[in-house]
C-alpha cells in the first residue's frame, strides 16, 4: 500500500465495499460475507438475497440470467477492472479475472469467493500506485461517475484521492491527451519486384526460428503463395493462386512470409482479408512472429475495418453535452473515457474495447458513439487531427500489412474504383466465405430501414437531436458557401429526402396510414407477402415471389420511382458542383478542405450509384421480367415474432461476378486460401466448387490451384459417429443425447445447431443436469455475452460446454483439450428460400444442396484438430445423413453408425484412451 498524500488524506486507502461476495456454482449460490463467513444457498434463495443487498460478483447480467430474475444492482468486478485496466483483455469469469491479475485459479466456487475478494483488493491496490498524472485523470473521472451513482466510486476515490477541482467535462474529455496524427508527403508509386519461391521459404524460416519443427506443407504453401507476388502480364488478368490448405498446414504464417517480403521490396501494402473481426484479431496475433518489437509492428501492420467500428470523438463529446449529460449515461461514459486514453486504435468492435462491456453497459449506448451513419464532417471536426479513423486510414497507407475483412474490401472496391490507395495485392483467407460476403456486399435492398437511413443521412433527424444525425446541410453547407446553384440543389435534395420514411414508419405501415410513397409501397408489399407466404404467423422471416403483383403495388412503385428521380437529380448536381470547386479553386483550397470535398462527393456518389440507381431499376422492372443473373423477392424480416423490416430485395444469382469484376480483375495478384475450398465428392472436378465460390471461373487466366494435405492422422486422432436411434424432431430425445454425450466427454464439448429455437430448447432441458454435475454451460442467444467472448471463455475453460450456431462453426480456433467433442443436431441443409431456389436451379439442382452441406460439415469437422496432439469425436444426431455426404470427412476416417448407447460408450472410451496417452507422453517427457 502506498503512503498517503499530505494534500489528500484519503489517497492510498484500500476501502472495499461492505458487500457479500457471490459466486454461482452448479448446485447453488456461494457467499462470502463481509465478516468472512462462508454460506451456501439454493438458486432460488440466491435470487431473493441479491435483491435485498447488492453483492460483489462478476458480470451481473449473466448472473441475473442464470438466476432467472431481472438485472439487479451489484458491485460488478468487471466494471472496476475496466476502470483500472482500460483496453486490457480479461475474460468475464471468476477464473478470467484471476488469470488477468495473476491470482490462484480454482474451479471450486467456495474458493472462488475468496479469489474475488482478493481480486478487488488487488485492483484497488494497483490504483493506489498510479503516477501523479494518471491518478489525477482517474480521480476526476471516478468523481463524475460517483456523482452519477457508480457504486465503486467511493472505493476508487479512496485509492486515488479526490480531484482538486471540478472541470467542465468532469474529467471525461479524454481526447485532450490524445496525440495528433502526422501528415506525410504522398508516397511514390510502388515498385513491382517479384518474390521468388526461395525467398518466401527463407522468410518463413526466419519467422519460425531455428528451433521450430519442420513442416514441409507450410513451406510448400508459402512457396506457392509467392506466385501471387510477381508482375502480371496483362490488364484484368492478375496472378491468382487458389490454395486449399488442410487443417494444421500453418497457412497464416505461410502467406505472411511472401506478402511481407513483397511489401518491403516494393513500398506498398498487401491487404490480408478474412471473414470476421474475430479472425482479424487472430491474424494480428500471428504477426507477432514477424514483428517482435511492438513499436515496429504498430508502424508496419494495421487492422482496418469499416468506420462504424471506431469511436467518433465528436459523437463522444456531443454525448457528454458539455458535462451535463444525464446521470444514467455518465457511468458508461466514464468507462469509455478511461478506454479512450489507453486504446491502440479506437476500435470498439473486436478491438481492445472489452466486448463484454458492450453487453454489460448496453450495446446501443456504446456503439452509437461510433460513426454508424456515415455522418463524418472530416476536417470541420475539432477532433479531426486526433480522429481514430483518420489515424487508421493514414497508417494503412504507409503500412506493409493491412488486415481487413471481406466486407470492407468489397465495399471499397465497389464505391472507390479510382482510389489510388486501393491495394493491388491481396490475400483472402477463409476464402470459402467469399461467396456469402459478396452476396451481402452487392445485393440491393429497397426496404423501410434502408430508405429511412438515406433520409436521415440527407435531411438529418426529425427529432431535433444534434448528435449523430446532423444531416447533409450541417455537414457540407459551408463547402457550398454562397453558390446559389449549390444551395438550390441541396435544398431540393433535402425536400425530396423528406418523402422517404421517418421514425415510426413500421407502425404506420402496419396501421395502413402511410406517410409518403415509400411507406405506401411497403403497405402493398406487406399485404402481398402475408397473402401468399405459407406461414404468415411464423415468428421467423417470411417472403413471397414478385410474380403477378397487386395492381396497386405497381402504381405505388411508379410514384416512388418519381420521388427517387426527384432525389437523384439534385444529389448528382450537388456532387458535380462540389467537384467543380476542386477544379476552379485548385490554387486556393487547403488540403483539409480538399479532403472534405472529396469525401462529401464520394458519400453522395455512393448513395446515388449504390442505393438510388439500383432501387429505381428494381421499381421499373417490378412485376415484369427480372433481369438475367438476378433473383427478386418481397419479404418481411422478423426475429422472435417481432417485425424489424420489410421491402423488395434483389441479389445476384452468382455474386462472385461483381466481386471478380470490381476486386480481382483490378488486382495484380491474389491468394485465395481456406481449409475447405474444394468439394471432394466430385473427385477430379472438385476444383469446380472452389472456382464457383471464389469467382475464379470469371477470370481471363486460370488460377494456380493446389491442395496441401493436413499433416494430422485423422484416422488415429478422430472418430465420426452418426447416431441412428434419436428422432431429430423430438427435442426431449435430442436434449438427452446432448446431455449424455457431454457427460461422457467430461466437457470440452461444442454443440452445434441449425436453428436458434432448437438451441434454446436443448439449453433449457440440459442446463440443470449439467450444472448439478459441475459443468459450466454457455450458449449463444442465452447468455448475456457476445459470440467472440463465449468462444474465448470456451477456449480457456477446458471442461466447459458451448452451444452455438453458424458463428461458432466457421473459423473458430479452439486448440487443445477445450474441444474434444463436437455434436451436430441435424444436417445443415441450405435454407430453402427464394434466393436459394434460384441458385439451386443455376448451379446443379440437388447436387448444389449436397455440395453446400458437405462443405459445412467439412468446416465443422475441421474445428476438432488444431494442433498435433489434438483429438476429438464428431457426432451427428441425424440418422438421415446419406452416404453421399460422407466425403465431407477425410477418406481415412471410418463413419460409425451406432445407437445412442454405443455412441456414448465409444465417445467416453476414445476420449479416455487419448487422454491417458497424452498423460503418459507428458510423464515420459518429464522423466
Amino acid at each position: 500500500m502506498t503512503e498517503k498524500s499530505d494534500n489528500n488524506p484519503t489517497q492510498g486507502e484500500i476501502k472495499l465495499p461492505d458487500a457479500p461476495v457471490l459466486v454461482l456454482g452448479g448446485d447453488g449460490g456461494y457467499w462470502l460475507t463481509p465478516d468472512g463467513e462462508m454460506a451456501k444457498t439454493s438458486i432460488d434463495e440466491a435470487a431473493a438475497r441479491v435483491v435485498d443487498r447488492p453483492p460483489l460478483l462478476v458480470h451481473r447480467l449473466n448472473v441475473a440470467r442464470r438466476l432467472g430474475i431481472n438485472p439487479f444492482p451489484a458491485f460488478d468486478l468487471l466494471e472496476l477492472y475496466a476502470f483500472a485496466f482500460p483496453a486490457q483483455h480479461c475474460l468475464p469469469t471468476v477464473r478470467g479475472i484471476a488469470r488477468s491479475l495473476g491470482l490462484e485459479l480454482t474451479a471450486d466456487p467456495e474458493q472462488q469467493t475468496l479469489v474475488l475478494f482478493e481480486a478487488a483488493n488487488s485492483i484497488l491496490s494497483y490504483l493506489t500506485g498510479l503516477n501523479e498524472n494518471k491518478r489525477k485523470e482517474a480521480s476526476a473521472i471516478a468523481m463524475t461517475m460517483g456523482q452519477a451513482g457508480w457504486n465503486w466510486a467511493p472505493a476508487v476515490l479512496a485509492a486515488v484521492g479526490l480531484p482538486e477541482n471540478r472541470e467542465r467535462f468532469g474529467g471525461l474529455d479524454a481526447w485532450r491527451t490524445l496525440a495528433e496524427w502526422a501528415d506525410y508527403a504522398p508516397e511514390p508509386p510502388p515498385d513491382d519486384i517479384a518474390v521468388s519461391e526461395i525467398e518466401a521459404r527463407e522468410r518463413l524460416k526466419e519467422m519460425l526460428g531455428n528451433n521450430s519443427e519442420a513442416r514441409p506443407q507450410q513451406a510448400d504453401f508459402s512457396a506457392l503463395s509467392s506466385h501471387a507476388f510477381v508482375p502480371r502480364d496483362q490488364a484484368d488478368a492478375p496472378t491468382l493462386v487458389l490454395a486449399e490448405a488442410g487443417t494444421g498446414t500453418g497457412k497464416t504464417l505461410g502467406y505472411i512470409a511472401p506478402a511481407s517480403l513483397w511489401a518491403e521490396k516494393n513500398g506498398a501494402a498487401v491487404w490480408i482479408s478474412t471473414y470476421t473481426k474475430n479472425l482479424q484479431r487472430q491474424i494480428d496475433d500471428e504477426l507477432n512472429r514477424l514483428y517482435h518489437d511492438p513499436t515496429d509492428k504498430a508502424e508496419k501492420a494495421v487492422i482496418r475495418k469499416g468506420r462504424e467500428n471506431y469511436l467518433c470523438l465528436l459523437n463522444f463529446e456531443e454525448a457528454l453535452q458539455g458535462g451535463a449529460a444525464a446521470k444514467s449515461e455518465q457511468i458508461v461514459q466514464g468507462l469509455v473515457a478511461r478506454w479512450i486514453s489507453a486504446t491502440r486504435d479506437g476500435d470498439m468492435v473486436g478491438g481492445d474495447f472489452p466486448s463484454w462491456l458492450l453487453e454489460l453497459e448496453g450495446r446501443s449506448r456504446i456503439t452509437r458513439l461510433a460513426d454508424r451513419r456515415g455522418e463524418c464532417i472530416y476536417s470541420a471536426c475539432p477532433h479531426y487531427r486526433k480522429c481514430f479513423i483518420e489515424k487508421s486510414s493514414r497508417k494503412a497507407r504507409k503500412a506493409d500489412i493491412v488486415i481487413a475483412n471481406h466486407a470492407l474490401v468489397m465495399i471499397n472496391g465497389a464505391t472507390r474504383p479510382d482510389d489510388p490507395y486501393l491495394p493491388k495485392r491481396y490475400v483472402f483467407d477463409e476464402g470459402h466465405h467469399l461467396f456469402d460476403a459478396a452476396d451481402s456486399a452487392f445485393a440491393a435492398h429497397l426496404t423501410g430501414q434502408e430508405t429511412a437511413e438515406l433520409r436521415r443521412w440527407i435531411a438529418g433527424s426529425d427529432t431535433g437531436r444534434k448528435s449523430r444525425m446532423r444531416g447533409l446541410e450541417n455537414r457540407i453547407g459551408d463547402l457550398i458557401g454562397d453558390d446559389e446553384k449549390g444551395i438550390e440543389a441541396l435544398q431540393k435534395a433535402m425536400r425530396a429526402a423528406r418523402r422517404l420514411p421517418t421514425d415510426g414508419w413500421l407502425t404506420r405501415v402496419r396501421d395502413g396510414a402511410p406517410n409518403g410513397p415509400m411507406e405506401e409501397l411497403l403497405i402493398f408489399i406487406r399485404s402481398q407477402v402475408l397473402a401468399r407466404c405459407r406461414q404468415p404467423d411464423s415468428p421467423y422471416s417470411i417472403e413471397c415471389t414478385i410474380n403477378d403483383i397487386l395492381p396497386e403495388l405497381s402504381e405505388a412503385a411508379e410514384k416512388l420511382d418519381k420521388a427517387l428521380a426527384g432525389l437523384a437529380g439534385p444529389m448528382t448536381a450537388l456532387g458535380k458542383i462540389l467537384l467543380n470547386r476542386l477544379d476552379t479553386e485548385a490554387e486556393d483550397l487547403d488540403s483539409a478542405t480538399r479532403h472534405r470535398i472529396e469525401a462529401a462527393v464520394q458519400g453522395i456518389t455512393r448513395r446515388v450509384s449504390m442505393n438510388i440507381a439500383p432501387w429505381r431499376a428494381m421499381l421499373k422492372e417490378i412485376g415484369n421480367h427480372t433481369p438475367d443473373g438476378f433473383v427478386d423477392w418481397f419479404a418481411i424480416e422478423r426475429i422472435g415474432g417481432r417485425e424489424l423490416d420489410l421491402g423488395y430485395y434483389r441479389s445476384y444469382i452468382d455474386p462472385t461476378l461483381p466481386f471478380a469484376e470490381t476486386i480481382l480483375k483490378k488486382a495484380h495478384g491474389a491468394v485465395i486460401t481456406s481449409a475447405t475450398l474444394r468439394d471432394n465428392h466430385d473427385g477430379e472436378e472438385s476444383w469446380q466448387s472452389a472456382d464457383m465460390r471464389t469467382g475464379a471461373h470469371h477470370m481471363i487466366l486460370p488460377p494456380k490451384r493446389y491442395h496441401f494435405a493436413s499433416p494430422f492422422d485423422f484416422a488415429e486422432q478422430t472418430r465420426v459417429i452418426v447416431v441412428t436411434d434419436v428422432r431429430r424432431d423430438h427435442m426431449k430425445e435430442v436434449s438427452a443425447a446432448y446431455r449424455e454425450l457431454f457427460l461422457a466427454s467430461g466437457g470440452g464439448a461444442l454443440g452445434l445447431f441449425t436453428a436458434i429455437w432448437r438451441l434454446r430448447a436443448v439449453h433449457e432441458n440440459i442446463k440443470g443436469p449439467l450444472a448439478a454435475a459441475g459443468y459450466d454451460l454457455y450458449a449463444q442467444h442465452q447468455d448475456a455475452l457476445d459470440t467472440s467472448t463465449l468462444v474465448d471463455i470456451f477456449r480457456e475453460e477446458e471442461n466447459s460446454i458451448l452451444l452455438g450456431t453458424d458463428a461458432v462453426r466457421d473459423g473458430v480456433d479452439v486448440p487443445g483439450r477445450s474441444l474434444r467433442l463436437l455434436v451436430f443436431d441435424r444436417l445443415p441443409w441450405p435454407r430453402p428460400d427464394i434466393k436459394h431456389k434460384a441458385r439451386k436451379k443455376a448451379f446443379g439442382g440437388s447436387k448444389f444442396d449436397d455440395k453446400l452441406t458437405r462443405l459445412k460439415l467439412k468446416q465443422a469437422f475441421g474445428r476438432l484438430l488444431r494442433r498435433e496432439n489434438d483429438f476429438g469425436v464428431f457426432v451427428m444426431l441425424d440418422s438421415m445423413m446419406p452416404s453421399r455426404l460422407a466425403s465431407a470427412f477425410p477418406p481415412e476416417v471410418e463413419i460409425h453408425r451406432l445407437g445412442l448407447k454405443d455412441a456414448i460408450a465409444l465417445t467416453r472410451n476414445f476420449i479416455s484412451e487419448k487422454e491417458q496417452g497424452l498423460k503418459k507422453i507428458s510423464l515420459d517427457n518429464r522423466d
